[in-house]
């Protein structure tokens, strides 16, 4: 979700050099500030404080910082306009990150009210199986496939609902839920609705849904299938029977209530893009009318159950019941981020990568992917779609090298750090995963991927377009 800007740029001309000094001590102090929050929630299990209480106290600081700044340090704006721009700004960029939360917690709740009436049901005994190595491969794919039609956030939250009726260790529990991470990331890649960059640039002009499917397919699948093969070699032998079968269903639904509640749901979100498309409203407006019409539709079905069984009690203990900690953490990542955007860190970030490796897409959005687990990959690939202008032939055209790579490299580069996306800060929220635990396990293992796939794009560029 995109609200117009303001006229007024806020961080000053990075052409003027008459600010420079200025510019790199207040820079130096955000990004100062952000280094040390960052460390801080890498380093949760050490410390025992929350990472969300971080990322707020992080935020705020940073946005503080900024206030604070000498009203030379904006040039353009009228001296006592500064600090009511600002708070304009803030306010832009709290509604952006709004929409998201909205819709996290839209779909979350969706995805609960479709689990607790057991609408998941055949998912869980389609994928059901005694072999944890059988599981781990259906999971991968469908996850997979199922994050390019819905999007890599929803698809997390509803492959660890199904996990969670599957797999009751929770060692075992935090493989699958890891590679869910990256099998979400890399099948978000290759589809044009099926991560918010993908969507960007779709909707820039710069991909086409034909190119990005032919291009970025295979490397997106290898992305996920070399983790996949690593990953397998630590769940090895069978679940007890006790561990790996259905639980008996407290729904008083019938099966044919359970498929409409399941199609309502999970065809939904489905069709969120679809409603956005001929609407032009937020992507949130479609969720908060998915959850109306799901909400509506089950309480219907319960219109004969008793009192103390209705619906909109379920609903109440469902809303109660959601990580509010994750959603304050998301908050305050988007926000601190934010901060970095304005003040044009990230721009001149990309400035520096340009000059550094010029002509060289690969290692350029190759960088631009491992920064994307590390800040929000929605401002990198904003920022470089600003500053790269689209040319009419060649690697910066249309489906161009840069613009397919920009794709599969802010979205796969996000499963290197748990906190690198959307579909990690959610699974992180619901299984409590640690920074550390991922970082050691698993961010080695993604990154092996993420650098197969960039191999792949290149044999296929060379040898078949």
């Amino acid at each position: 979700m995109h609200f117009p800007r303001i006229a007024v740029p806020l961080h000053p001309d990075t052409n003027n050099y008459n600010y420079t000094s200025q510019m790199s001590t207040l820079t130096i102090l955000i990004v100062t500030v952000f280094c040390i929050g960052y460390l801080c929630i890498a380093l949760e299990s050490l410390t025992k404080i929350n990472k969300a209480a971080i990322a707020l106290l992080m935020c705020v600081c940073c946005w503080t910082l900024l206030m604070m700044a000498p009203a030379s340090y904006y040039p353009a704006i009228p001296g006592g306009e500064v600090i009511h721009h600002i708070s304009e700004v803030i306010e832009h960029h709290l509604g952006d990150a709004a929409g998201t939360l909205f819709f996290l917690m839209g779909a979350m709740t969706i995805v609960e009210i479709v689990d607790s009436n057991g609408g998941f049901n055949f998912v869980r005994d389609a994928m059901k199986t005694r072999s944890k190595r059988k599981l781990m491969w259906r999971m991968a794919f469908m996850t997979f496939f199922l994050s390019a039609i819905l999007d890599n956030l929803t698809t997390s939250i509803v492959m660890i609902m199904v996990l969670r009726k599957l797999v009751q260790s929770r060692g075992d529990r935090l493989i699958y839920a890891a590679l869910v991470v990256i099998s979400a990331n890399s099948g978000g890649a290759f589809s044009p609705i099926g991560d918010v960059t993908t969507i960007m640039l779709w909707i820039k002009g710069v991909i086409t849904t034909q190119g990005v499917l032919t291009e970025i397919f295979v490397p997106s699948l290898i992305s996920m299938l070399v983790p996949a093969f690593i990953l397998q070699y630590q769940l090895q032998g069978k679940f007890d029977k006790s561990q790996n079968l259905p639980k008996a269903d407290v729904t008083q639904f019938t099966k044919a209530q359970r498929d409409i509640i399941f199609w309502l749901g999970v065809g939904g979100l489905c069709f969120v893009p679809v409603f956005k498309t001929l609407t032009h409203l937020p992507p949130f407006m479609g969720i908060l009318l998915v959850l109306g019409v799901l909400w509506t539709v089950t309480e219907i079905f319960h219109h004969n159950t008793a009192e103390d069984d209705t619906m909109a009690k379920r609903v109440s203990d469902l809303l109660s019941k959601i990580d509010l900690s994750t959603i304050m953490f998301f908050l305050g990542i988007l926000m601190a981020v934010a901060v970095l955007q304005e003040v044009g860190v990230l721009t001149m970030l990309g400035s520096v990568l340009d000059s550094t490796f010029e002509g060289n897409h690969f290692l350029v959005t190759g960088i631009i992917g491992v920064l994307s687990s590390i800040v929000d990959n929605v401002p990198l690939v904003a920022g470089c779609m600003g500053m790269y202008p689209v040319a009419a032939t060649g690697d910066m055209a249309i489906d161009g090298i840069f613009w397919q790579l920009l794709a599969y490299c802010a979205g796969v580069g996000g499963s290197m750090l748990i906190i690198g996306s959307a579909a990690g800060v959610v699974v992180m929220g619901l299984e409590k995963i640690t920074f550390g635990w991922y970082m050691k396990k698993i961010t080695w293992v993604a990154f092996v991927g993420y650098l197969a796939g960039i191999l792949t794009y290149w044999i296929e560029r060379s040898l078949f377009f």
